[in-house]
Formats: structure tokens, sequence, C-alpha cells
């Protein structure tokens, strides 16, 4: 890999630590409603003991960190050290405490904490109604989603449950999805029972789902192109008319029917959303019979679509 490719990478890295800290400073910590992870931890921590929430990332990433390299092995290389390193240290630089040298600092940070307990400092938000919880959600999940997104896509990680998960997966054969399932729906179940609040655990859970599904945008973007495959007994003329009005490669794919079990060939083709009607427009007018299976495809590469510049 070039040296150019390695700044774009950590570069990369650092932007989406930054959206990352921005998330959990500004939206999620305040009302309590990080969505899992090592960060549900740290906001039990804090309002137990004082100690900034990302010290206590800090604290608990570090020896994660050296018992998933022993455990798992060197998959947890430099760049996730870095992406751990910059995540939790934007959690510290963008501290909203931090912006007071802003002039408008009064208006624009605000204690949602009630009175007595630790202050909770929030951006934007007042606290004053049961919309500002779901409007820190909505946005703290979002950015967390997009910073975490940019992270995996430059290969780097913020340690975290990834490790915990890592080492379930090796000593135990449970799935990626089921590791990480189980580790954050012990957190969540943990911070709503620590705060004595069921609803904490209800906004976690969403808040885990909108900052999946924005990782996975981040990371893959858009799905604006579909995969399609064909089936047909005239694949010469879908083929020809493909070719013609959609200027866009075929893949012939050999097949044999189930039920038949005769030997036939399949088309399979990429189509930018636009142009999924005129193809089915196509097939049908040629063989109303045929048969078409149409799916989202990321990052497609290749004549007429997107070039990738990284290397990987």
């Amino acid at each position: 890999m070039s040296f150019r490719d390695e700044i774009q990478d950590y570069t990369g890295i650092l932007a989406g630590s930054m959206l990352f800290g921005m998330a959990y400073s500004w939206f999620l910590f305040p009302f309590r409603v990080s969505p899992g992870g090592i960060g549900g931890l740290a906001q039990v921590l804090y309002s137990w003991t004082g100690v900034q929430e990302s010290i206590w990332m800090f604290g608990f990433n570090i020896p994660l960190f050296i018992v998933g390299c022993f455990a798992v092995g060197r998959q947890f290389g430099i760049r996730s050290l870095a992406g751990m390193m910059m995540s939790n240290s934007m959690c510290w630089v963008f501290q909203p405490s931090h912006l007071s040298f802003l002039s408008g600092y009064g208006s624009l940070v605000h204690n949602v904490a009630p009175e007595g307990q630790l202050p909770r400092l929030a951006v934007f938000l007042t606290g004053g109604s049961e919309m500002d919880v779901l409007l820190a959600s909505v946005a703290g999940s979002a950015m967390l989603g997009a910073g975490l997104g940019l992270i995996f896509k430059f290969r780097g990680s913020t340690g975290g449950t990834d490790i915990p998960v890592a080492i379930l997966k090796k000593y135990t054969g449970v799935s990626i999805s089921t590791g990480y399932w189980i580790v954050e729906s012990v957190i969540i179940l943990a911070v709503g029972f620590a705060f004595g609040d069921p609803v904490l655990v209800i906004w976690a859970y969403l808040n885990l789902f909108l900052t999946s599904r924005m990782t996975d945008f981040a990371a893959e973007g858009l799905p604006y192109v579909k995969a399609v495959m064909i089936v047909t007994d005239r694949p010469e003329e879908v083929r020809d008319a493909i070719f013609d009005k959609l200027d866009r490669g075929v893949t012939f794919l050999r097949a044999r029917g189930g039920y038949t079990q005769e030997e036939k060939d399949v088309i399979y083709v990429c189509v930018h959303r636009r142009q999924v009607m005129l193809l089915r427009k196509l097939v049908r007018r040629i063989d109303p019979d045929a048969f078409m299976v149409l799916h989202d495809a990321h990052d497609v590469m290749g004549y007429g679509f997107k070039q990738r510049t990284l290397t990987y």
C-alpha cells in the first residue's frame, strides 16, 4: 500500500472518530441513551464516580485490546489501535465543557441532569421536554453510525465490544451477529438496571438499530444499483436488448432447473435503479414467462459504475 493510501485511510479514521466523539459527548451521554457498548458502561460509571466517560472508555478499551491480541490474534492490529485511540480521544476533545471558549457557550450548552445529580452537559438541546430525548437519540445514533461506518470503511476499529464478540466467536462458535446481540443486550440491560429506568432499555435498542443502519449506509454507500438474475428461454434476445437499450454488460451463469433438470443460461446483470423499469419492460416483451430476481448491490465497480481508488 502506498504512503498516499495510508494517509487517506488514517484521515478517514480520524474523520469517523470526530463524528464518534461528537455523537457520544453531545447527545448520547447527556441523555444516557448510549446504544450499548463500552459507552453504555462508561455512562453508568460516570454517574457513580464522577470520572468522565471518555476516561472510562480508555480504561476499558486498553485492557480489552491487549486481551484481544492474545486471545484472538493479530487481527486487532495497528489500525484497530489507531481507531480505538482516536475515537476515545475525540469523546474527550468534544466534551461540551471544552466549548467554553465560544462566545455563545451559554446558549449552546445546557445541563440536562435533574437537580442534585452530576452535571450532564448537552449541546443544542436543553432537556426541557421528552422530545429532546428523541432528538438526542436520532441525532446521536445517526452521527455515531456515520462515524463508525467511516472508521470501518477505512479498516479501523473502535475496540469495545468488537473484542469480546471476536472472543465469543472463537471459543463458542456463535456467529458474529449473535455475539453482538448477546454482548450489547447484556450491557443495555445492565444500564437499565443500574439507572432503575426500563425506558432507557427501549431507547438503547432503538439507538442500536438506528446506529447499525447508519453504519451500513456510511460504510457501503446508498444501494443505488440493482443486481438482477433473469431465467429465460430466450437468453440471447434478452442479452442483445440489454446491450442495445441499457448499455450494460451481462454474464451467463450455467444452471439446471430443479424440476425439469434442463440445462439453461441464467443472465446476471447490474443496472442503475432508474433503469429497473426499462429492464422489466424489455424482458417482459421478449419473454412474458421469464423469472427475475432483483436485490440491492453495494460498491459496484467496473464499466458504467463508480470507480474505487482505495487499495485493499
